[in-house]
């Protein structure tokens, strides 16, 4: 059996990891190599950028093709993919390197990669996100536990490079720590590992940002949504959407009101 027939015969939800896994192990493997050859931080991210998403255009193209793809590396408008996308009732959205700068700052393992699948609806069908850095992949199916009940002060993630107000504000509100950290991806990861307990982002994103790291706390009954509690929906003739929550259920009442109080 040739890999593309094996990339087939797998459902959902299995080739999203095993997608996501590939271009992991690609990623690790260029970024080893790079440094290596004393590449600078930038040739390091595009190269990352590049080669993560020619591998996922071609095992999509193989394996589900006749569906649509949205990728952060194909987007050249806020028209991604046209009437295509639009009107298709599967699409596949990826994000080959989530987190360059952290990719391009060895050995920092807060990126990821991810790759998720929405019907006409806009609702996460699948999806993975791997974090090759630390050797851990995360998928709806089987989806990870659901994590132990917050401690007492919980974990607010916020940004490294760029800390929305929202999280400050948050961690004050519900009496909580501030907790740094990377990619988008691996941020909702942290929540889902029981790593932290709230990832409040509002600084601007677009669907390929939150679309796989949502699909799969999602699946393990971890609260997302966005800032004021609407549901999150995928596949937008504008793909940008700004912002995002996600938590333990546990706390999701206390922060959502939080968020409605917040001025900022």
């Amino acid at each position: 059996m040739s890999g593309a027939e094996h990339l087939r015969t797998l459902d959902d939800h299995a080739l999203a990891a095993t997608l996501a896994q590939e271009a992991g192990r690609v990623l690790v493997g260029l970024r080893a190599r790079l440094v290596d050859e004393g590449v600078d931080g930038r040739t390091l991210k595009d190269e990352g950028d590049r080669q993560a998403h020619e591998l996922l255009m071609s095992r999509l193209a193989e394996a589900r093709p006749g569906d649509a793809v949205l990728s952060e590396e194909s987007a050249g408008s806020h028209d991604v993919g046209g009437a295509d996308r639009l009107g298709a009732d599967r699409v596949w959205i990826v994000d080959p390197l989530d987190g360059t700068r952290e990719f391009g700052e060895p050995p920092r393992a807060d990126w990821a990669v991810h790759v998720a699948l929405v019907g006409a609806d806009g609702v996460p069908l699948a999806g993975a996100v791997a974090l090759p850095g630390q050797g851990v992949v995360l998928s709806t199916s089987p989806p990870p536990p659901l994590p132990p009940t917050p401690p007492g002060r919980p974990r607010v993630i916020v940004s490294r490079s760029r800390p929305p107000a929202i999280a400050t504000y948050l961690a004050e509100a519900i009496g909580g720590d501030l907790v740094p950290m990377g990619s988008a991806g691996a941020k909702a990861a942290a929540v889902v590992l029981g790593a932290a307990d709230v990832y409040p982002h509002a600084g601007g994103q677009y669907e390929w940002d939150s679309c796989a790291p949502v699909a799969v706390a999602l699946a393990a009954g971890v609260h997302a949504s966005r800032l004021d509690g609407s549901p999150l929906r995928y596949n937008n003739p504008d793909p940008y959407l700004p912002d995002l929550l996600v938590c333990h259920p546990a706390l999701a009442d206390t922060v959502l009101a939080a968020v409605a109080s917040f001025e900022g």
